[in-house]
């Protein structure tokens, strides 16, 4: 048996199934949610799922040590794209500028490059360096993340700039710094520096989300028009939903923001469509992808590669409870992407990308680090 069958036979079945479920039903759930106006976004995002796919299969079979090598480039690439999201190539979507234009090539959002490769570069750093001294430690991966983080909340992504908080604190813990060391960084973190974002770094309606999450009665034709919405939506899908492409839905009707259904609130879109069941299924699927993450992290046969994978699972983790969170009022509107399910190109490959590297641990799990 060839090397290259050997790898592609070697794979993590149910992660591969999962994202493939994941991929093709996030295509249907963006048509569903946009079919009546155009075509544009479903055709879209089936491109962007086929080149994804393509990026996930060559990330899988490519050993993810090799990856090494290009974290660091990849990194100071993404936190210079960022820089240049504040100049006239940035484009604002959403009241956050946080997209890059590139004349002849289109957008993307920097960002997301940002986390990927700051995963990567994270757990080099965590792996290679293990032995010093924990304050220290934290003191090197508050510089490698620190101006990213403000650079983001500047622009401002709230959201954005909390997947790294999760990803972050598993990343250290499982590194080894010890728990007095993270107990106090939450107190720090949530003690000064969530109320100096919170009142420096955020616009007003950014701020007007957040007390609409404590109290949606508050503002219902305003900032908490669409949360309320959204739960009318899941709540009117009932046990079985309504049906696929079911006409006189808070869809159709655009009592959903038209311009959001298809990213942030396709999940309400989800629950309407299909109802409780569906929305179990859902989340089931998304259940079994984290566990296979989980287990290969398991089997890695080096730090470097358990804590990428951690790192990654992280992220997936915290944006599907941050996205579901946010339609049932569980969390505020932050504007995170459900992972493979919502619309967006740049999300999807660097998804693709991760989860390509997740596989390329349990492929190469049996492998001696050199």
């Amino acid at each position: 048996m060839t090397p290259f069958l050997r790898k592609l036979l070697g794979m993590n079945w149910p992660l591969v199934a999962s994202v493939l479920f994941l991929s093709i039903f996030g295509v249907v759930a963006v048509y569903s949610t946009t079919y009546f106006k155009t075509d544009e976004y479903w055709h879209r995002q089936a491109i962007w799922v086929a080149l994804g796919l393509g990026v996930f299969l060559a990330t899988s079979l490519i050993d993810y040590r090799w990856v090494r090598w290009a974290s660091l480039p990849l990194y100071l690439i993404s936190v210079a794209a960022i820089i240049l999201t504040y100049t006239s190539l940035g484009e604002e979507h959403g009241g956050a500028k946080c997209w890059l234009r590139i004349p002849g090539v289109g957008t993307f959002q920097p960002s997301q490059l940002c986390v990927i490769s700051g995963v990567v570069v994270l757990a080099l750093f965590l792996s290679y360096f293990r032995r010093l001294p924990p304050l220290l430690k934290l003191s090197l991966v508050g510089v490698i993340i620190g101006g990213p983080m403000a650079l983001i909340l500047k622009q401002p992504d709230f959201g954005m700039t909390m997947v790294w908080v999760p990803v972050v604190i598993t990343l250290i813990f499982i590194a080894g710094v010890p728990k007095r060391y993270l107990i106090a960084l939450l107190i720090f973190g949530m003690g000064i520096a969530l109320p100096l974002a919170m009142n420096f770094g955020l616009k007003d309606y950014q701020r007007k989300r957040i007390v609409t999450f404590f109290d949606p009665a508050i503002d219902p034709h305003g900032s908490g028009w669409a949360i309320n919405q959204s739960m009318i939506a899941i709540g009117s899908g009932g046990l079985n939903g309504k049906g696929f492409k079911a006409p006189n839905t808070q869809i159709e009707q655009g009592f959903l923001p038209g311009t959001t259904v298809h990213t942030d609130y396709i999940f309400s879109a989800i629950g309407e469509q299909w109802g409780f069941l569906g929305g179990v299924l859902l989340l089931g699927v998304f259940t079994v992808l984290l566990l296979s993450c989980l287990f290969t992290a398991s089997q890695s046969a080096d730090e470097f590669g358990l804590l990428i994978t951690a790192g990654f699972t992280t992220q997936i983790f915290f944006h599907v409870y941050q996205n579901i969170g946010m339609t049932v009022a569980l969390m505020p509107i932050t504007g995170l992407p459900l992972p493979l399910i919502s619309y967006g190109g740049t999300f999807v490959i660097m998804l693709m990308f991760s989860l390509g590297l997740v596989n390329s641990v349990w492929i190469h799990r049996k492998v001696v680090p050199e």
